[in-house]
C-alpha cells in the first residue's frame, strides 16, 4: 500500500529528547496516527527512530529532512521505514532509489514534479506547502498532472487540512502540531493522542 494511503495525516516530528520517542510514538498510534516522519533536525533523531523502531512495532516510523546519502544509510540502518527529502537532486533521488525502502522526494515547482515523473515517481512531498502557493497551486497542478499524487507539509494547520485533503490529487498531509515542543517536554501523552484523534477522523 502507498505511503499517502497509510493515514490523511503523517505527524512531522522533531525530537529534541530520545527518551520522549516511544511514549510519543504509542500515543500517536493510539489516536489512530500509525505513520511518524521523526525529522532528521536534532541530535537525538537517529536514537528516536531507533526506539520507535523497536518498541513499538504498530507504528511505521521514517526519516525526513533527508538530505544527503549520509542521511539515508544512517536512517534506514535506524529502523526508518520511509524517507522523506525537502527536495531532491539527482545524486539524491539515485540514492533514494537505491534505498530498498520507500521514499517520498520533495518538489515545489512543476519542473521538479515533472523531472521526477520521469523517473517514474509520481507520489511526492509538496513543500513548503503554504510558502509555495497552498492549495491553489496543487488545484492548478491536477489538470496537467492527473496521475501525480502529493502529501503536503510546511504550513499546514488543523483548520486547513481538510481542504487539502479533499484535493483529488493529495493523499495525506503532512503537520507539526500533532506534537507540539511543550507536550513532549511535559509527557503529557494524552494532549498528544487526543490532536491525533481529532488528525485521523479529518478524512
Amino acid at each position: 500500500m502507498s505511503l499517502l494511503d497509510l493515514a490523511p495525516v503523517i505527524p512531522v516530528v522533531v525530537i529534541e529528547d530520545a527518551g520522549t520517542a516511544v511514549p510519543m510514538a504509542r500515543a500517536l498510534v493510539a489516536g489512530g496516527l500509525p505513520v511518524i516522519e521523526v525529522t532528521l533536525r536534532t541530535p537525538a533523531a537517529r536514537e528516536a527512530i531507533a526506539r520507535i523502531a523497536e518498541e513499538v512495532p504498530e507504528a511505521t516510523v521514517g526519516a525526513g529532512t533527508i538530505r544527503t546519502t549520509d542521511d539515508i544509510a544512517a536512517s534506514v540502518s535506524a529502523g526508518a521505514k520511509f524517507l522523506v527529502s525537502p527536495g531532491t537532486t539527482l545524486s539524491l533521488v539515485e540514492a533514494l532509489d537505491s534505498s530498498g525502502v520507500p521514499y517520498l522526494p520533495g518538489a515545489a515547482t512543476v519542473t521538479e514534479v515533472m523531472a521526477l515523473v520521469e523517473r517514474g515517481i509520481k507520489e511526492l512531498k509538496f513543500f513548503p506547502a503554504e510558502a509555495a502557493g497552498g492549495i491553489p497551486y496543487l488545484k492548478s497542478l491536477s489538470g496537467p498532472l492527473p496521475d501525480v499524487r502529493f502529501c503536503p507539509t510546511g504550513g499546514i494547520k488543523p483548520e486547513t487540512a481538510r481542504d487539502y485533503l479533499a484535493l483529488p490529487n493529495v493523499g495525506c498531509v503532512g503537520g507539526s502540531w500533532l506534537t507540539p515542543a511543550d507536550a513532549l517536554a511535559s509527557g503529557d501523552w494524552a494532549r498528544v493522542e487526543k490532536l491525533a484523534a481529532e488528525a485521523a477522523a479529518l478524512r
